[in-house]
């Protein structure tokens, strides 16, 4: 080993906001991926700033930033070297080989991979025309407020009550602003005992259909619907019959008589916005009575609603304690906030809260506390009501927009929402999104949402809560050219 870090071996990637972080993970990374010894001198300052074309300056501010954090050590004469106490990323082990390789098929053989997955790419930012929902909009979102919310969740008052291992129980400040004011305004009440945080909806539609799903209890879901109750339930091998919505969502009178479990999405249908009017929830919540059968309900996207008042939820009308609730602000604020929450009888959320325990405890406290500091301190309605003034305007836009073209409209939230449901006849919403690419334009094939897709599957999902108002006109009119094309080859008669 040199007596000098090699130089070449520093270099930097854009994996910091600032010169000085991403200066600093490269002399981490290099010392690490080299295994360089305690006492290995790092390059001058000058040669190092020389040869990344950077300031001295900031060479030095980040050598005297890494020795401070024990990483680096200040030689007599010598300039800087590694430091004793810096860990060591690899072990030296003699090679071996492997005699024979674990048959993974073998241990795996009764987990299926899930049929119907919704995906996205991972570079949608770089569309022009990203018509995808669920993600946020960097620019409606209050990255001040969040930072001041963050800075006081880690202060010294906060910290060494978040920091301590809570066995199971949630952020007192975050279940308190739920039931206080989250679930009021969905016109209903419950205690603490009755709340419980998750890791986003989909972890407390897993820890319900783990308690209550079985193999002899029938479930029922919507089809169309979301991809992940179908997954969820085929999951826990409960056999379930997908019965098709129709403008007022799912039709209680078709509920076999067998029926134990009901997953619905009664305010906004997913995907076709379809709202379920009260009387239909009455006559559901009969229905379930009648085959004592409880229904899950997953409210995803009750503040989305600009048009006109969210309709109560189903929870609402539920004097038997049949419906567990299910929300998140994940939808609201960003996906990657990972934070929800379920709502049930006392005795069901201590179940979930027991096996949420030997899942992961909780989800992360201090992200619980910044939450609840965004909620309680008003930045949360601040931001609803921006967000629901963007998406006013963008729906308008779309569909003046899509009044242009031959593109069905088929659903959408009567009261808002961020997503239409869409049809372009003649066309595989699968072929269309696919030329699409070609034209920077994201779109979302219908198929996933089916448990049986027609063949072809000329539907497809259209978000709005990701692009710009004024780009929605070309994106529409791109999709609806490349439609027409489509079906226009489709219709000629084969050579």
């Amino acid at each position: 080993m040199a007596d000098t870090l090699p130089v070449e071996t520093i270099f930097l990637r854009d994996d910091a906001l600032t010169l000085q972080g991403r200066l600093a993970a490269a002399i981490v990374r290099a010392v690490l991926e080299t295994r360089s010894r305690p006492g290995v001198r790092l390059p001058s300052s000058r040669k190092l700033a020389r040869a990344l074309g950077i300031s001295r300056m900031t060479v030095t501010l980040v050598y005297q930033n890494l020795v401070s954090q024990g990483y680096l050590e200040t030689l007599p004469r010598s300039g800087i070297a590694i430091a004793a106490t810096v860990p060591l990323r690899r072990v030296e082990v003699a090679a071996r080989g492997v005699s024979r390789a674990l048959d993974w098929a073998d241990w795996l053989s009764d987990q299926t991979l899930p049929k119907r997955v919704i995906r996205k790419p991972e570079n949608w930012r770089e569309f022009r025309y990203p018509f995808i929902f669920g993600q946020a909009d960097p620019r409606l979102f209050d990255h001040g407020a969040w930072r001041d919310c963050a800075r006081r969740a880690l202060g010294t008052r906060d910290f060494s009550d978040l920091a301590a291992d809570r066995y199971g129980a949630d952020d007192p400040l975050l279940v308190d602003y739920i039931c206080s004011h989250t679930l009021p305004r969905r016109g209903f009440q419950a205690s603490p005992d009755e709340v419980l945080i998750t890791l986003g909806a989909q972890n407390a539609l897993f820890l319900a259909t783990e308690l209550l799903a079985r193999i002899d209890r029938l479930a029922v879901a919507e089809e169309p619907g979301y991809p992940d109750f179908a997954e969820t339930l085929r999951r826990a091998r409960s056999p379930t019959t997908f019965l098709p919505v129709d403008g007022m969502g799912l039709d209680p009178a078709m509920l076999p008589e067998a029926t134990q479990l009901i997953i619905v999405t009664p305010s906004h249908h997913i995907p076709t916005g379809a709202t379920m009017p009260p009387a239909r929830r009455h006559a559901l919540l009969q229905r379930a009575e009648q085959l004592n059968a409880l229904i899950i309900e997953d409210d995803y996207d009750f503040e989305m609603s600009y048009l006109a008042p969210p309709v109560p939820a189903l929870k609402s009308l539920d004097s038997a304690g049949r419906v567990i609730y299910i929300g998140s602000f994940s939808k609201s604020l960003f996906p990657g906030l990972r934070i929800g929450y379920m709502v049930g009888p006392a005795p069901l959320i201590a179940r979930a809260r027991a096996l949420r325990s030997i899942m992961l405890r909780h989800p992360p406290t201090h992200l619980q506390r910044i939450t609840s500091y965004f909620l309680a301190l008003g930045h949360y309605d601040a931001h609803i009501v921006r967000l629901r003034q963007a998406l006013k305007q963008r729906r308008k836009v779309l569909e003046q927009a899509l009044a242009q073209t031959t593109l069905q409209t088929l659903g959408a939230a009567a009261q808002g929402g961020s997503s239409m449901w869409l049809g372009a006849p003649g066309t595989d919403s699968a072929d269309l999104a696919a030329r699409l690419h070609a034209e920077s334009v994201l779109i979302e094939p219908g198929a996933v949402f089916f448990e049986q897709p027609p063949a072809p599957c000329p539907v497809f999902r259209l978000g709005y809560g990701s692009i710009a108002d004024d780009l929605i006109p070309e994106g529409v009119a791109r999709i609806d050219r490349m439609a027409r094309a489509m079906a226009q080859q489709a219709a000629k008669p084969a050579a």
